[in-house]
């Protein structure tokens, strides 16, 4: 049952139930009541209508014996003096019982005396005889439940009480009642509707609400599936089946298929990485280990200085690897980290021969100054690995932008290799001996940390022949 409701189907299924529940109740509840009140308005306008014929022939000089009194189960009557004796009952009228009636009467015309209810009732008659003249009926009707005793059954009724005064002076009240079955029958049966209705009204919408949010997760199934399938078979050429929707589980979809691309596209990327680095490793680590098997053998033959560059070589690949595993986690240069651009491009500068400089005085930039030294230092290496005679550096600024240009008089970089060249251990030059090249991870890497830095490196023609790489950083990160 409880993994039943984890899913959301069920979670929807009971939300809209409930709330259709809730809805339904507060709106019979108001049905009922509205009915009820109707009903008593309805019994309520009888009784007066009954009350006031009586009153009326009262007023007019009629004896009580002469009176037009209804039959007595259907509106019972009953004519009380001032003193609540019953001077005139309608047909088969036993007994009845207004005391509710009388008692908001009483409370009503006198709430600041505390005298017994005798006392009481002669002051409201008293009071009546000032209102009304002889021969008037009072405008004013007072209403409330009470029993009534007709032929031995006692019901309740709805009163309606009207004062009035006799052309003789005496001060009369007519009680005059209307039947509530009517009303108690009409609430009970809308009530039993309303109980036997609801539970099949919330079946049916329990029902349809679990139908269409299947119909709509279904989706979302097939989704979960083929994931759940590509995890089992770790086979990422695989999408998710795309549905022909323009809603949020189509959107879905197309979000997961492109998360699933770019995933494959990065592990074929980390794949060919680790081949490439592997290979890239095997030939130092080879060349090292013949050396010093030569060496342990034949000391004489120990090529040292050979073994010492290797030796720098593999650290200084093992160094590229490890920036190359930072960048590709995320690694972001500080955010409050700034430094002197035009600073570091001196320095790196006067230590190398035949580089010539052309830069301004000061420009500060946000960033990590280790890596865009980095990045500095790995333009010039490859531009002195393939100029002629020079090596040009110049430093420019614009409103946005500060422009770093490493121009060489080397042989270039053909239009289609420009892309290339930024791709990780490739060398455009595949004849060269390894040792006179790179492993071909420093554009790659200048590059990584110039995105990183939110900029841009690009390789054009020189203006008159070789190499122009141009790195752009923002002034204002």
């Amino acid at each position: 049952m409880r993994r039943r409701l984890g899913s959301v189907r069920a979670r929807a299924t009971l939300a809209a139930t409930l709330v259709v529940a809730v809805a339904l109740v507060a709106a019979g509840a108001a049905v009922l009541l509205s009915l009820r009140s109707s009903l008593i308005d309805q019994a309520d306008a009888e009784a007066d209508s009954v009350a006031r014929n009586a009153t009326s022939e009262l007023a007019y000089g009629f004896a009580y014996r002469d009176l037009t009194l209804p039959d007595g189960d259907e509106n019972p009557v009953a004519v009380l003096d001032r003193k609540g004796k019953a001077v005139a009952l309608g047909e088969d009228v036993e007994a009845m019982d207004v005391t509710e009636i009388e008692s908001d009467r009483l409370n009503s015309t006198d709430n600041d005396d505390a005298g017994d209810a005798d006392d009481a009732d002669e002051r409201a008659d008293e009071q009546n005889e000032d209102d009304l003249s002889a021969g008037r009926t009072a405008d004013e009707t007072r209403y409330g439940e009470g029993t009534a005793t007709v032929e031995g059954d006692t019901k309740t009724y709805r009163f309606a009480a009207v004062d009035v005064v006799t052309k003789g002076g005496a001060p009369l009240t007519v009680y005059a009642g209307a039947p509530l079955s009517t009303e108690k029958d009409a609430v009970g049966t809308a009530l039993t509707a309303m109980l036997i209705g609801l539970p099949l009204l919330l079946l049916t919408v329990g029902g349809v609400t679990y139908v269409v949010t299947r119909r709509a997760l279904r989706p979302v199934e097939g989704i979960r599936s083929e994931m759940a399938a590509i995890t089992a078979s770790e086979d990422l050429s695989r999408r998710v089946p795309e549905p022909d929707t323009h809603d949020e589980v189509a959107r879905l979809a197309r979000t997961t298929n492109e998360t699933l691309a770019a995933l494959e596209a990065s592990v074929e990327r980390q794949r060919a990485f680790v081949a490439d680095a592997s290979h890239e490793l095997r030939s130092p680590i080879a060349s090292l280990r013949t050396q010093l098997e030569v060496g342990a053998a034949h000391p004489e033959l120990l090529d040292l200085d050979g073994a010492v560059e290797d030796t720098v070589r593999l650290q200084s690949l093992a160094a590229d690897l490890l920036l190359l595993a930072r960048l590709d986690a995320g690694e972001r240069p500080p955010a409050d980290a700034r430094f002197d651009l035009a600073e570091v491009v001196r320095e790196e500068v006067s230590s190398r021969q035949g580089v010539t400089l052309d830069a301004v005085g000061s420009v500060e930039l946000r960033g990590s100054r280790v890596q865009i030294c980095r990045v500095l230092g790995n333009l010039l290496d490859n531009a002195g690995r393939h100029a002629r005679d020079r090596v040009a550096v110049t430093l420019r600024t614009d409103a946005d932008w500060a422009i770093l240009q490493v121009t060489d008089d080397g042989s270039g970089v053909p239009p289609a290799d420009r892309d290339r060249i930024f791709e990780r251990f490739v060398r455009l030059d595949e004849s060269r001996a390894r040792d006179d090249g790179g492993a071909g991870l420093g554009l790659a890497i200048a590059r990584d940390i110039a995105v990183r830095h939110g900029g841009t490196l690009t390789v054009t023609d020189a203006p008159e022949t070789g190499a122009l790489f141009e790195l752009r950083l923002p002034r204002h990160l």
